[in-house]
């Protein structure tokens, strides 16, 4: 039985298919508003909205939870956020 040695275009062909399987990210995409800190500032905000509600409520039972929303002061809005670093 005769051995036959690959040749060198089937080298690089198994070689880049490798790479290109390799090069993939792993699992769905992500979306932007789903991570980072825009997604963490919202959900300390409501958090803070819901520990206030907790305590308005403690204060004043017999109001209705739209009234108690409104006993609070303004919300206070951060500025923009830039990334760090670039030009």
């Amino acid at each position: 039985m005769r051995i036959r040695w690959p040749s060198a275009t089937s080298i690089v062909a198994v070689l880049v298919m490798g790479l290109v399987v390799a090069c993939g990210t792993v699992g769905l995409p992500v979306p932007p508003e789903n991570v980072g800190v825009n997604l963490t500032i919202k959900e300390q905000k409501r958090l803070e909205k819901l520990e206030l509600l907790k305590q308005r409520r403690a204060e004043f039972p017999d109001m209705p939870v739209d009234q108690l929303l409104l006993l609070e002061g303004p919300d206070v809005e951060l500025p923009p956020l830039r990334p760090v670093g670039t030009r």
